[in-house]
């Protein structure tokens, strides 16, 4: 029963929104966090650098994305940055981080047609990955928060993702045959906290698919957080689908990554 009063609840919000269907357009702001757990061979790094490594990897993570949308489409894209940081004392050590959200990245979503287009600058080109939408088969929850001033709703659901794998420098020859077995697999639960308030079926990054904006997600190690929101702006949105890039669909893409970060692996 109380479900059933819960989705009711939930449709009235959306059926009686002042938010007019036509005209609604905003602008939600996102904070992304990465939690970094990661061992270095002591014989190459003393305590101190592990600790200047760990923290400028964790920061690589922590950027603000603005989520562009009306009711039918959206752009998700990192803010622009005044400068790029500076890094210093760390002797010959680089840190790349593959498929994080360049500048110039952008994800459009069309929710009502159920497909994307995707912009990624990866390894000095440019991508454009176009596909449908993967559905997600949220389960409605019973709990709820407030979010600033927006009351949430609870949504979860379980994939199959990769387990993570370590890699040693000085690979032997079951190291390497342990590279090119089949990856495990193991089970993670996604949570999301969305808001019938603002009643459009999507979310930041490619988490879409609720009765209501997602303000918060949790997915591993990773936690988006919406910190404001911006409903129906002075001046109008233009939500323009992107078209620059190497067009490749969502598989394509993933072999090409996977084959340049084995010859990187090879490389270094």
């Amino acid at each position: 029963m109380n479900t059933i009063i819960r989705v009711l609840v939930i449709a009235l919000t959306v059926v009686f929104s002042t938010v007019n269907a036509q005209d609604f357009q905003g602008i939600a702001t996102y904070k992304t966090q990465r939690k970094v757990d990661i061992k270095f061979d002591s014989t190459q790094m003393d305590s101190d650098m592990h600790e200047r490594m760990v923290a400028m990897m964790k920061k690589q993570f922590e950027k603000t994305f603005l989520l562009t949308f009306n009711k039918e489409i959206s752009t998700y894209k990192q803010e622009e940055e005044l400068g790029k940081p500076q890094v210093g004392g760390m002797g010959d050590v680089e840190v790349m981080v593959i498929g994080n959200g360049g500048g110039d990245d952008v994800l459009y979503k069309n929710t009502k047609e159920n497909r994307y287009a995707e912009v990624r600058d990866t390894f000095g080109k440019v991508f454009l990955i176009q596909d449908e939408l993967e559905p997600i088969e949220w389960q409605l929850e019973s709990d709820t928060k407030y979010i600033g001033e927006y009351q949430c709703y609870k949504a979860t659901y379980t994939k199959k993702v990769e387990k993570p794998r370590t890699f040693s420098n000085n690979a032997s020859t079951d190291d390497k045959e342990e590279e090119n077995k089949e990856p495990e697999m193991e089970e993670r639960t996604v949570t999301a906290w969305y808001t019938p308030q603002i009643p459009v079926s999507n979310g930041p990054d490619d988490y879409q698919g609720l009765p209501g904006l997602i303000l918060e997600v949790h997915d591993g190690d990773l936690t988006i957080i919406c910190s404001k929101i911006v409903l129906n702006p002075k001046d109008k949105i233009e939500i323009v689908e992107p078209t620059k890039g190497k067009k490749v669909n969502r598989e394509d893409y993933e072999e090409i990554m996977e084959k340049k970060a084995k010859e990187m692996m090879e490389r270094y």
